[in-house]
């Protein structure tokens, strides 16, 4: 078996389209010894429009925009790129490969090409699989620093080599071959094909999934209870006290803390406070330290900011 580790760099990307510009791959045996490596290069037939996950700051890639308009196009270089993905005898790979195998989605799509098929393993997904973490995802630069693996970010071939690195670097860390580390983790490879696409997954992910989903159930139970019972409380809302004319808000999980909030906000109802759900309209925020949500700088342009205790300890005072 051989593997082929692979990138694609894109001169625009949306959610309906993206424009192919470099196809970075390299291609190994099972030791991970290079039998090939190149960056194909790709006239996208359009300007550089890129921006961050974010939308916003601008990325550029290490190339010269000028000369892609002498490369050949996607449609003139589609049928390697077929070969090279869909070899029976080659596990494909890439970092975050969901995105890419999006891009050449849209590029078959875009060339009225046939739909690309062939399975595919994530070495970010394995990566998280064996730190069991599953909250968020790691650049390849991070995983790769960690790891000892030097690379140019955002050229293809640079950002493929790094990929095949961290696969190597983590096959070595267990003394396994790819295959039997996916396997170790209950991977399953995602698949490209008819134009649909299956994501990659694990036992330890589907675990983690249920457990989250129980615990958004039981916030959004404690959260709900939380709502009744200040429905009813504020009813008793005294006329004067040191917060009347003052609205208090707090924060989500202090809501769901339900034996604390409901014991500060009748404490604050006892002092004529007003209650409100919104940050933005409160002259009161209370939530814990370690907060720093959009809700608390919201609340921060005009409330005064408490933590549980200190705000325990405020209406105590006489």
């Amino acid at each position: 078996m051989k593997y082929l580790f692979f990138d694609i760099e894109c001169s625009v990307v949306s959610k309906v389209a993206a424009k192919i510009c470099a196809f970075g791959y390299c291609l190994t045996d099972e030791k991970f010894n290079i039998l090939e490596k190149e960056d194909i290069l790709i006239n996208p037939q359009g300007g550089f429009h890129l921006t961050d996950r974010k939308g916003t700051q601008g990325l550029v890639l290490p190339y010269e925009y000028s000369d892609f308009k002498k490369y050949p196009t996607f449609l003139e270089k589609a049928e390697k790129i077929y070969a090279l993905l869909e070899d029976k005898d080659t596990l494909v790979a890439g970092h975050a490969t969901m995105n890419d195998v999006k891009y050449l989605n849209f590029e078959s799509h875009r060339f009225q090409l046939r739909s690309f098929a062939f399975d595919f393993a994530d070495t970010q997904f394995v990566y998280m699989n064996r730190i069991g973490e599953f909250s968020r995802q790691f650049a390849l630069g991070t995983i790769a620093e960690e790891l000892g693996v030097e690379f140019t970010a955002h050229r293809a071939v640079d950002d493929a080599y790094a990929t095949m690195k961290v696969a190597e670097a983590m096959c070595q860390a267990e003394g396994l071959s790819f295959p039997a580390l996916i396997e170790k983790y209950q991977i399953s490879l995602g698949r490209i094909e008819n134009y649909e696409i299956t994501q990659t997954t694990s036992a330890a992910q589907i675990v983690y999934k249920k457990e989250r989903e129980k615990a958004r159930e039981e916030r959004d139970r404690k959260k709900a209870a939380f709502h009744v019972f200040a429905d009813k409380e504020k009813r008793k809302r005294a006329k004067d006290g040191k917060l009347k004319n003052k609205t208090v808000c707090f924060s989500h999980p202090l809501e769901t803390d339900l034996p604390l909030a409901k014991r500060l906000l009748s404490a604050a109802f006892a002092e004529a406070a007003w209650f409100t759900y919104h940050a933005e309209e409160c002259d009161v925020y209370v939530c814990y330290e370690d907060e720093n949500g959009p809700r608390l700088q919201s609340a921060k342009q005009r409330a005064r900011v408490f933590h549980p205790s200190e705000f325990e300890e405020y209406l105590q005072k006489k």
